[in-house]
């Protein structure tokens, strides 16, 4: 079995004795290194390029990497560009390292108006109401588009008859497990653009380039400023309903079901109150009742929802210039005790990103953002659509 050594260690041997290494030997040190370095080995040699290039060991690289319990995800705040320039993300650029993660800003030169609220096998997914969406590999800088869905036009076609106040959805992206393809997903409702059934939904297929439509859609309405979130081969929603649902859509069956009904108080029901998220591996939800905030996170095996915590909002009241205008969003617990929150505002887009001590119920300003943008935890990966 290979020690653990350092990375610097372990390129120093790469570098001394890898031609005289046996491959079989070269491929177990290979899989232990970071994506930025396996970038730069590729031009060693022909034989080491046909390995970090292949399918296998991309997947096996990255379930090493992803699967350290002493490596927690790190967080992009990915700047939306449609809403500021150069200057203003210069102004704002940072990297920081926060316990076993690390955070920094990043821009892609892509029109976008949206961000998957979590990236999936190190890809991410922009979207944009009027332009293609891509998937990307922001690492390695691979990356992919998509014609326009049956609901981009739709919402072009209204603006274009002037009518500028539609619904815009949000793109989800997660993964067929089963299978192991990846799917650009739209999900809206089908009343505001006039047809029929409650919900229509478009799934995108990568072998084909194309659209396609999923029958039967989902028999709920869906909230429709709440992001979809990927987690273990299905995407989630909030429904639009007198109780509100956390609503699954399965990406190998292709199917809708309503996993859970969240702990809500059922007096609030405001959209901007409530938020979904993920969490050590689970599904979060939490919703802002001021001057509180509670998080909770959902038990699989049990089918039931465990109390994270509460949050004191008063804490925050300053860096918001008064009440925020939606709930917090949970990006990620690091070291165990501490939670990293990104706020969200209509009235004031560049919202801060916070840090919450558990066991303090402390916080810290971490960042105020310059650009527009959203957080996404991130494991840095080789692997491509295809």
């Amino acid at each position: 079995m290979l020690k653990r050594v350092s990375c610097s260690s372990v390129k120093f041997i790469l570098k001394r004795h890898g031609c005289s290494l046996p491959h079989d030997v070269v491929e177990l040190i290979l899989e232990r290194l970071p994506v930025k370095s396996l970038v730069r080995l590729m031009c060693v040699s022909k034989k080491w390029k046909l390995t970090i290039n292949s399918r296998e060991f991309q997947e096996r690289h990255y379930f090493i990497r992803s699967s350290k319990s002493r490596d927690a995800a790190d967080v992009l705040f990915v700047s939306i560009m449609d809403h500021s320039d150069d200057k203003d993300y210069e102004a704002g650029r940072m990297s920081m390292v926060l316990g076993s993660s690390v955070v920094w800003t990043v821009k892609f030169p892509i029109p976008t108006n949206g961000v998957t609220s979590t990236s999936c096998d190190g890809l991410l997914c922009l979207s944009h109401t009027h332009s293609p969406s891509f998937v990307l590999n922001s690492i390695t800088g691979w990356h992919r588009s998509s014609p326009h869905s049956g609901f981009q036009k739709l919402y072009l076609h209204s603006l274009n008859q002037g009518d500028y106040y539609k619904p815009c959805h949000e793109l989800g992206f997660g993964k067929d497990k089963m299978i192991g393809t990846y799917k650009p997903v739209w999900l809206y409702n089908s009343s505001e653009f006039g047809l029929d059934n409650v919900t229509t939904c478009e799934v995108f297929d990568f072998a084909t380039n194309a659209w396609r439509y999923v029958l039967p859609a989902s028999p709920y309405r869906i909230i429709v400023i709440s992001e979809p979130t990927y987690l273990d081969g299905s995407l989630h929603w909030f429904t639009q309903c007198e109780d509100t649902k956390v609503l699954s859509f399965d990406l190998h069956t292709e199917t809708f079901q309503v996993i859970s009904k969240p702990p809500f108080a059922p007096h609030l029901r405001g959209p901007r109150g409530i938020v979904m998220s993920i969490l050590n591996n689970r599904l979060c939800v939490s919703q802002k009742n001021w001057p509180t905030q509670v998080f909770w996170s959902f038990d699989d095996s049990s089918r039931t929802w465990e109390t994270i915590c509460s949050i004191d909002l008063t804490q925050v009241f300053s860096w918001f210039g008064g009440e925020p205008d939606c709930a917090l969003e949970a990006v990620e617990i690091i070291d165990q005790d501490k939670l990293l929150l990104h706020g969200k505002s209509y009235s004031e887009p560049r919202v801060p990103l916070l840090l919450h001590h558990l066991h303090t119920k402390s916080f810290n300003l971490l960042y105020k953002p310059t650009t527009l943008g959203r957080c996404v935890c991130y494991f840095q990966s080789l692997l491509t659509v295809l």
